[in-house]
């Protein structure tokens, strides 16, 4: 079976990534190439597993754009949305022998060191018939 594992962040987030103090302190050069050497090191043990199926980072929130129609005609709104604290930040996918391998494979991507951090886990609907 497949999974998503979901991680999530905020504008913050990639502002302090990206160097900017703002609420949280800005990271450094290294913090982000530590964080991006452990995330290549977990994609790198699931791929040698045979368990990565894909994985992508997405951009701030604020190049985001939400879609809507009103009265029939689409509204394009500009991100951040301030009603929104999270946003989802990237994605891993894998396909391994059963939910607790997915737990399991999930729990590498949670920072001990970051209260409150999440991930989601979600299996992957390859059917129509899956999506109940």
């Amino acid at each position: 079976m497949k999974y998503m594992i979901m991680l999530y962040g905020s504008q913050r987030d990639y502002d302090a990534m990206a160097g900017q103090a703002g609420d949280r302190p800005a990271m450094s050069a290294q913090e982000v190439a530590a964080m991006h050497a452990h995330m290549g090191k977990v994609h790198q043990n699931l791929a040698d597993a045979g368990e990565l199926v894909d994985a992508q980072g997405l951009t701030a929130p604020v190049h985001a754009r939400r879609i809507q129609l009103r009265d029939g005609a689409p509204v394009v709104t500009d991100g951040p949305y301030p009603e929104t604290q999270e946003v989802l930040a990237g994605y891993t996918v894998v396909e391994c022998a059963s939910y607790d391998r997915a737990a399991e494979i999930a729990a590498n991507f949670v920072d001990p060191a970051t209260p409150g951090q999440y991930v989601d886990i979600r299996p992957i609907a390859e059917g129509i018939d899956e999506l109940v």
